[in-house]
């Protein structure tokens, strides 16, 4: 019997190289200007205009086109069901290992889709405020697992996505200090009927994050994996490890203050041994798993920036 050719099989993702996907290129009516990088780009990752036009321009009017499939969904369902109900936030799930650059594509996307021409609200939320507090993670011998599934108060997440998508009209949600490496009890940010949510996190696609067989993914009305080579993870982790410990780290109240003083070689070292002990077993256990379960993905270079983007087919 002859074997079967690997283009025999097809495959449910449509792949665009980035010099084909940003001739789909649309126009905003409002561009970002110059001094926005600052302020949308995290510690280590680079961002131009460049990369916004050319990845994350399409990228939003694409997100419009199944916005406006979804507005059009609702005043039909109204019409067949006689009702005059609200329109409910259209979700944007993010997910990817840590350090692949989610913040940043969240941050980017969210003020590129609020210069729609329709102006929508768009939020933001991340799963980190999601996390068990660190006393309850020592409770439960698990904060060496801080970012694994059984770390995230599920519940609360799902709940708190339940009530967006019942069309509560005032929600608050936790919010995490980088700094303190813990949830702020006292802190909390209000999050109030946007038309859309992005809601980033890496443990947003797993399957097993889940209570009465619900997923976090099944309130998303489209979902995003950000991607790039292992290799290229470790090397952006060990340098964003090494820039934080000669700037963040420095400040007393940080929860890393005790790495402020190694030198480059036991800084890569300590991140090296981090990487290989929590977020490539968290990576390759739980992530990574779920990029095929995305509607989009956008792989990254060695520098960061998009190369390729996968879309699936409808």
């Amino acid at each position: 019997m002859p074997l079967i050719s690997e283009h025999t099989f097809t495959s449910p993702f449509q792949n665009f190289t980035r010099e084909e996907w940003k001739r789909l290129n649309g126009q905003l009516s409002n561009m970002l200007a110059e001094e926005d990088l600052g302020a949308l780009h995290a510690l280590n990752e680079p961002l131009t205009m460049e990369e916004i036009e050319d990845i994350y321009v399409p990228l939003a009017h694409l997100l419009d086109v199944h916005i406006n499939g979804f507005r059009e969904l609702h005043r039909q369902s109204n019409d067949f069901f006689r009702r005059n109900n609200s329109q409910l936030p259209f979700i944007i799930g993010i997910a990817g290992s840590v350090a692949v650059g989610k913040s940043t594509t969240a941050r980017v996307l969210r003020k590129v889709l609020s210069l729609l021409p329709n102006k929508p609200k768009v939020e933001l939320v991340t799963t980190d405020g999601f996390l068990y507090p660190n006393k309850e993670l020592i409770r439960r011998d698990i904060l060496n697992r801080k970012g694994f599934p059984e770390s995230y108060d599920t519940k609360e997440l799902l709940q708190f996505l339940s009530d967006v998508k019942s069309g509560k009209s005032s929600l608050t949600v936790p919010i995490y200090s980088h700094l303190e490496y813990d949830v702020l009890p006292q802190d909390k940010i209000t999050i109030a009927q946007p038309d859309i949510l992005i809601v980033e996190g890496i443990n947003v696609l797993q399957v097993n994050s889940r209570r009465n067989g619900v997923f976090v993914s099944d309130f998303f009305d489209y979902s995003i994996y950000v991607d790039a080579d292992e290799k290229n993870i470790v090397d952006w982790y060990i340098d964003r490890f090494e820039s934080l410990r000669a700037t963040a780290f420095q400040n007393e109240k940080s929860y890393f203050h005790q790495y402020a003083d190694m030198s480059v070689e036991e800084s890569t070292e300590m991140a090296t041994r981090i990487w290989n002990e929590i977020n490539r077993p968290n990576l390759h256990e739980n992530i990574l798993p779920t990029r095929y379960r995305a509607d989009l993905i956008l792989k990254k270079g060695s520098h960061h920036f998009v190369k390729r983007v996968k879309v699936r087919k409808i």
